[in-house]
């Protein structure tokens, strides 16, 4: 089947290694095998991002759960108010979060009085950053925050000295400590980072694309975390970012082989979930508790996709 023959999807990403298993499903063609054909749209950020997801320009983000949860919940920094039809359903990774700081900089209590760089001061992980910093003795008030944008962004931003520290993921983590610069530590599990997120009309209209988009991520994940596709996977991800080779191989230990990185079914963590709630719920600048999962995941296109109930055009 020819691919401008298949029903194209629109996918948001932010540009960074986070992105493996849709390379993969490019590349090895699990997404064509499952009907699809997919356009992949790097963002510059979360308020980017979340502008465009609302106005319908894109089908699919691949987004940090909390977005979705903050946009939901009226919460976000674009002023595009709450988006009640945003909602997570697939789960790709516990977000692969280290704290990387400048080279003089030697613990989390040394950031006092300095500047850190987050996406957008409240979406995204800047509250993982804050309870981090809270854990070092640091409330909010005992440094400055500054948007920097996505983690490119905030990875160059930190190479050129604008701020003192920031959340990197893998493998921007790599590339920091090959830089000079200091993973001070790595945020520890579990916790839901990026997920698949689409609009609940949308999606109701389109069950079929839905599930086919993860059979195909469920497949290229299979195939990621089998070790005689290592050489392979490694390739595929130095040829779509740009990175070399040894970043790519220390890259598939730390994404894929640690026990911790991408999950293997690609399910929605429930734990995570509950501490992304627990943490939206401390530092949100409106005080609401939040603790329905329900109202930001809906689990039953995973459901199908497993049980492999619908058929495909």
């Amino acid at each position: 089947m020819q691919s401008q023959n298949l029903p194209r999807l629109g996918v948001s990403v932010f540009p960074g290694g986070f992105n493996w298993p849709i390379f993969a499903a490019t590349e090895k063609g699990f997404f064509a095998r499952q009907g699809l054909a997919v356009d992949v749209l790097a963002t510059t950020g979360s308020v980017a991002q979340m502008t465009e997801f609302a106005a319908e320009n894109f089908e699919i983000a691949m987004t940090a759960f909390d977005n979705v949860v903050a946009y939901v919940e009226g919460q976000g920094e674009a002023p595009i108010g709450a988006q009640p039809e945003f909602f997570a359903f697939l789960g790709s990774d516990d977000s692969f979060l280290s704290l990387a700081v400048r080279p003089d900089v030697s613990s989390a209590a040394e950031l006092r009085g300095r500047s850190v760089s987050v996406d957008a001061a409240t979406t995204g992980y800047a509250f993982v950053l804050f309870d981090v910093l809270q854990q070092a003795g640091l409330d909010q008030g005992d440094y400055a925050i500054v948007r920097a944008g996505g983690m490119s962004q905030r990875f160059e931003d930190l190479c050129l000295g604008n701020n003192a520290a920031t959340l990197l993921s893998a493998p921007y983590d790599l590339l920091a400590e090959r830089a000079g610069l200091r993973i001070l530590t790595r945020v520890e599990g579990p916790y839901q980072g990026n997920v698949g997120a689409a609009r609940r009309g949308w999606a109701a209209r389109n069950t079929n694309l839905v599930v086919a988009y993860i059979r195909s991520y469920l497949e290229a994940l299979e195939w990621l975390h089998k070790r005689a596709n290592r050489a392979e996977a490694c390739e595929i991800l130095a040829r779509n970012t740009e990175m070399t080779a040894d970043i790519a191989a220390a890259s598939y230990e730390r994404m894929l082989v640690q026990g911790s990185g991408f999950f293997r079914n690609g399910q929605i963590n429930e734990e995570g979930v509950g501490r992304v709630l627990r943490l939206r719920s401390r530092y949100a600048r409106d005080g609401r508790i939040l603790s329905d999962p329900n109202k930001y995941v809906d689990a039953h296109y995973w459901d199908l996709a497993r049980a492999g109930h619908v058929g495909f055009r």
